[in-house]
């Protein structure tokens, strides 16, 4: 597809057609409560398709496309209501009845709310264009009320690995921004690589314990191998049978961390990520509303008496500043989390040294019986393979936590 430069249209006008613009333009509104659009700026106007006097006063719905589905409306009017920021990938109709996809960013803001759209560049949008493709068929051949739409959206989401809708949008505004610099000849801001940084740390964190989880699982079976191999040595088996009980109350205790720490939605890995991802998404918001008042003042487009350019150029920045604070309060959370992380992992630490002791104790026993127990060895063996493992892995987590507390430090001073 050809891009276009600023403040040229498309001279295409068949129904059904894309409308172009370029990847360095940036779509605006502002809004009552009710969704009515009380400013824009010229980007906006001009892909749209409408006059000016058409399109202040009119519902932001003028431009829905029939392709959207209304779970996804559902979903951004709840968060909304709520205070919550939200960004969704959209597709819109232009007066003419040409398509043009957005990522859009809306916020809660004074009287209503404001709006800014990215032109999506990453390869994010066609798996979401096949997503809302199923979820559209599902609510026309299933009935789906818009709030059950938006539910099935969610589910739709985690199935594809997002544990709740903020995380998708958090990695979603990461991709397309990278993407867009990258594509532009840009860099991303200090602020932003920071946070992918952070991001990068985290999903690594998940891998780790996803791989401790599954060498903790490993070694579950130990206890009973021991217990047969006591009953099997009769008398002489009365110290294994001591340990194997021992090893079961500390394989439960680890049962129990490894509960707290990586299962359920409050538990330690999922509210770190989430201040982590929550925390991004607000920077990369910010940033982006820097540069959509920076293109308010520079760009020479025309405007209707009805829009201050200066004034909404002090309105976004006015909103970026709340943001650059809720910000910081995020980064505070992920501060705390992160030190809550690192006492679980040290938690954990201490049951390793238990394991340590059991092998120790099972190597001991295995030399003193006569002519070495082979099975015994083979418990042993299994012992040293699978702690060996867990420190590794609880090793790395230290590191990786170390990483985004040292961000986290770095990105305070950002702000």
């Amino acid at each position: 597809m050809t891009e276009l430069k600023p403040g040229i249209a498309s001279a295409a006008n068949a129904s059904g057609s894309e409308a172009v613009f370029h990847l360095s333009e940036m779509f605006y509104s502002r809004t009552d409560h009710r969704g009515v659009i009380l400013s824009a700026n010229s980007v906006f106007q001009r892909v749209a398709g409408f006059e000016w006097d058409q399109l202040l006063g009119a519902p932001h719905k003028i431009i829905r496309h029939p392709d959207m589905p209304k779970g996804v409306f559902q979903l951004f009017w709840d968060r909304l209501k709520v205070g919550k920021p939200i960004g969704a990938y959209v597709k819109n109709r232009a007066k003419s009845g040409r398509y043009y996809w957005v990522f859009a960013i809306a916020s809660p803001a004074e009287g209503g709310y404001v709006s800014i759209r990215l032109k999506p560049s990453s390869d994010f949008l066609d798996k979401v264009t096949a997503l809302y493709g199923t979820l559209l068929e599902r609510e026309k051949s299933e009935g789906l009320t818009p709030a059950k739409s938006a539910a099935l959206l969610l589910e739709m989401l985690k199935e594809n690995g997002f544990a709740n809708y903020d995380a998708f949008q958090s990695t979603a505004i990461a991709k397309e921004q990278q993407a867009r610099v990258q594509q532009l000849g840009r860099s991303l801001t200090p602020l932003q690589t920071r946070f992918l940084e952070m991001s990068r740390a985290i999903d690594q964190v998940q891998h780790e314990t996803t791989e401790l989880t599954e060498a903790f699982q490993s070694i579950r079976t130990v206890p009973m191998n021991m217990r047969i191999i006591a009953s099997r040595l009769e008398s002489a088996g009365g110290p294994i049978s001591a340990i194997s009980v021992n090893y079961s109350q500390m394989l439960e205790d680890m049962s129990t961390w490894v509960r707290t720490f990586v299962d359920g939605d409050n538990c330690v890995f999922s509210r770190i990520r989430n201040a982590i991802l929550g925390s991004q998404f607000l920077g990369f918001v910010s940033g982006i509303e820097l540069e959509m008042a920076e293109l308010f003042q520079t760009l020479d487009y025309t405007y209707p008496q009805d829009i201050d350019r200066e004034a909404e150029a002090e309105r976004i920045e006015a909103h970026r500043q709340s943001y650059v604070g809720e910000t910081a309060r995020a980064l505070a959370e992920v501060e705390q989390e992160a030190k809550r992380l690192g006492r679980s992992v040290l938690d954990m630490k201490r049951y390793v040294t238990g394991l340590s002791s059991t092998r120790m104790m099972c190597k001991i026993e295995s030399a003193s019986l006569p002519d070495s127990d082979t099975a015994l060895s083979g418990v042993v063996d299994q012992l040293d393979a699978g702690q060996n493992e867990i420190e590794e892995r609880l090793g790395r987590v230290v590191e990786l936590n170390s990483i985004i507390q040292s961000n986290t430090a770095m990105l305070r001073t950002l702000l």
